[in-house]
């Protein structure tokens, strides 16, 4: 299947090579975002391999460069539209053309602002690109805004505040809305939605229905009145409407809507393809569906590491390397795509990583003429012999990394007792013990690790958390004494409590019954690792959407659904036989990459998972991607650790305070506005200070084609005024004549 990472960068790559001026060379100018979007994607040396000889920021104080022209890659925000208009303004022209495009979709009034400005004659043409997203994997994409997890889940602070934390919420909403929007254009699908309707909770966070946000209440009625959907009126129906928006329902239409908005603008999407793809479907779903498998510990490679491991953002980690003389140096890693060694383990149990990277490196070792010796029988001999071999430095390194990682995970795994933790753990989340029965000492196994002070804290708040939720809540009394037995501070205990804003129920009163869900997990039939039975409940959610299965009550359809049901070959999954991850190597070890053999023209599916998605959930989409023979990507907010998962959930009531995602709290409250101004607000940059008047600026240094033709590969683009981005787009709006046609924006997509 087609990398997610590969076709965002070819769109960016097409983009920037579409722009041909006469005099060959051209300028490429970015502002913040569109830069970490490239970086995401491209090296420094890729954009300048493209005739591109400098790379400027648009806040930046630039020289006039007449004789090029610019490449503008920039968010579709008033201030650098501004700033565009007054590139070509006022006397001045700061390049000889401008080719203009925009990370997300430009707004109708910005290009009129453009188009009947006095940059006009100087646009060349004008694209949206869609591709405000990051491409993370292969298979996965993130939003990147954290944050949106206390505005989906904090509870309103007060009375007063209510309606304008709503209109907080739902201005985050449309952006993700129209996030996921760009994943399904650039992929070029339109796609069917589905979206997860709880049966045990209602609306959460700021869409709990509330007086000031929800219609008035409906009138007195007769008892002797029909008590039909017609005779109750519209003002009943919206009073009652209150208790079904959950967020993944106003989620699913908001994305419809903004599909709908771009189809009709481009009536020829999804472009046909050759052969034909079936139609996708887009599930969209929320953490509240599932919040067990942000607790567990998990023991594939990159699961556990990025639970265990000081790894930043997922995808840098700094280690020790030995280098050919025997010192050690720190060095930071870039766990990414690009990495075959990290790409061919990242979803096997530990304990199957490292057979195989012991198995590849005395591969490695024997393959390099020169070696001699028994080969490698433990990590730290790998580690020794790695050491003296400075002439294959790249995999060395490669080995050496991961080498390193793996033995830091188990030596954690060994010292915070995580054998009999993640017991406990896998017989709460499933409700089975490793031999398929109903757990009758949880508590006696549970107690003593809750008062060993060998078990660190973070792991007793993840116990509580699971055992709390396979009992569906526990007595007052019992919470306070499970808090006593782990020692838990005050923000911990907090950590457990405010799961309740995610619609668990952890209070249960002698009265109460088991809560109703629509969706469980099924037992697997595979044989497993004792402490890796649990699987997340998305992975249910999908092998039922595949099989035709899926409960439309539990995801309805937003609009368009399947007219007939889907060919018995392509319904049921592909059946592979069970075998014992102990004694064989299961079929998804090698999961889809990109560039491989697999059919380009499978159907899609798209999974969304608002407020955070798990490497668990990730590596599923992985596993039955070919599994089931779909083309599956998964995508959210964010991607989180358990640790970040707890440390969120402190500060759950304070909407964030102190939090790493928004260390103030959520931005101030501001009421209904138009979207255009939220859009501003989030992608503000300031302007660079004006040049002291005493000296002159040392401007843009020009790198010229020669200054630049031999930049380090690895490089990305920093800094303000050198930094190398290109974005390509499947979208066209060529600056036409002056006829009267300006309304279909240019856009020939």
């Amino acid at each position: 299947m087609s990398s997610l990472v590969t076709i965002v960068r070819n769109k960016f790559l097409d983009a920037i090579r579409s722009v041909n001026p006469p005099s060959r060379w051209k300028i490429l100018v970015i502002d913040e975002h569109s830069q970490q979007l490239l970086n995401s994607v491209l090296k420094q040396f890729d954009i300048l391999q493209e005739n591109v000889t400098l790379i400027e920021s648009i806040t930046s104080n630039r020289e006039s460069q007449q004789g090029f022209d610019a490449v503008y890659m920039v968010m579709p925000t008033s201030a650098n539209v501004d700033r565009i208009i007054r590139d070509f303004s006022a006397g001045r022209q700061q390049y000889a053309g401008a080719h203009l495009f925009f990370i997300d979709g430009l707004a109708d009034e910005l290009f009129q602002r453009l188009t009947s400005s006095p940059a006009e004659p100087f646009l060349r043409g004008l694209q949206d690109l869609y591709v405000n997203f990051g491409a993370i994997e292969a298979q996965a994409f993130s939003l990147r805004v954290p944050e949106h997890f206390f505005s989906m889940y904090s509870p309103v602070r007060s009375d007063a505040t209510a309606r304008a934390e709503r209109d907080r919420l739902e201005e985050d909403i449309r952006f993700v809305a129209k996030s996921i929007a760009n994943v399904c254009i650039t992929l070029n699908e339109f796609p069917y939605i589905r979206y997860y309707v709880p049966a045990h909770h209602g609306p959460l966070g700021a869409l709990r229905p509330h007086e000031s946000t929800r219609a008035a209440p409906r009138p007195a009625e007769s008892s002797m009145r029909w008590r039909t959907n017609l005779a109750r009126g519209e003002q009943s129906r919206q009073y009652e409407a209150a208790e079904s928006e959950v967020l993944s329902r106003m989620l699913a239409w908001e994305v419809q809507s903004a599909l709908d908005e771009y189809k009709r603008t481009n009536p020829d999407f999804p472009v046909k393809q050759d052969p034909p793809r079936q139609r996708a479907t887009l599930i969209v779903t929320d953490r509240a569906m599932d919040a067990i498998a942000p607790f567990i510990h998990e023991f594939t490679y990159q699961a556990m590491a990025n639970d265990l491991l000081p790894i930043e953002d997922g995808s840098k980690y700094t280690y020790k390397f030995q280098s050919s003389v025997g010192a050690y140096e720190d060095k930071t890693a870039v766990l990414s795509d690009a990495d075959t060694v990290w790409t061919d383990v990242r979803h096997m149990h530990m304990r199957e990583a490292i057979d195989k990277l012991m198995a590849d490196f005395n591969k490695f070792m024997t393959d390099n003429a020169g070696f001699k010796g028994e080969g490698a029988a433990t990590l730290n001999d790998m580690k020794d012999m790695l050491a003296s071999l400075p002439q294959y430095q790249e995999q060395r390194e490669k080995f050496s990394l991961h080498l390193s990682m793996a033995q830091e995970c188990m030596d954690i795994f060994e010292h915070d007792k995580l054998p009999v933790v993640a017991t406990v753990e896998q017989n709460c989340s499933t409700g089975l013990t490793a031999e398929g029965k109903t757990p009758k000492t949880l508590v006696e196994e549970m107690v003593p690790l809750l008062d060993s002070r060998d078990v660190i804290n973070s792991n007793k708040v993840r116990i509580i958390a699971l055992y709390i939720q396979y009992r569906e809540g526990v007595p007052d009394e019992d919470r306070r004494r499970l808090y006593q037995h782990a020692r838990l501070t005050r923000s911990e205990m907090d950590a457990v409590n405010a799961l309740v804003h995610l619609g668990v129920r952890i209070n249960r009163g002698p009265g109460d019954k088991d809560l109703k869900r629509r969706i469980k997990q099924k037992r697997s039939n595979e044989e497993e690792y004792e402490l890796s039975r649990y699987k997340p409940l998305l992975r249910t959610v999908i092998e039922d959407q595949v099989s035709g299965k899926l409960d439309p009550a539990a995801f309805p359809y937003v609009k368009d659904y399947p007219q007939t049901t889907p060919a018995a070959s392509s319904a049921t999954p592909t059946q592979t036989p069970t075998t014992s991850l102990r004694s064989a190597k299961p079929s998804w070890h090698r999961a889809a990459r990109a560039g491989g053999t697999t059919t380009e023209t499978r159907q899609r599916l798209l999974v969304f998972v608002a407020g955070g998605m798990t490497y668990s959930e990730m590596r599923e989409a992985y596993l039955l991607s070919s599994q089931l023979g779909k083309d599956i990507f998964i995508g959210s907010t964010h991607t989180l650790t358990p640790r970040q998962f707890a440390d969120d959930l402190k500060v759950l009531d304070l909407s964030g305070v102190g939090s790493r995602a928004a260390p103030n709290g959520l931005r101030e409250l501001r009421g209904a506005r138009p979207y255009q101004a939220f859009y501003d607000e989030r992608y503000f940059t300031r302007d660079a200070a004006p040049p002291q008047p005493q000296r002159a600026p040392a401007l843009g240094k020009s790198t010229s084609a020669h200054s630049v033709g031999r930049p380090n590969p690895e490089s990305s683009l920093t800094g303000s005024t050198l930094s190398s981005y290109a974005p390509g787009s499947t979208n066209g709006r060529e600056k036409g004549g002056k006829d009267k046609e300006r309304k279909k924006r240019f856009l020939g997509f």
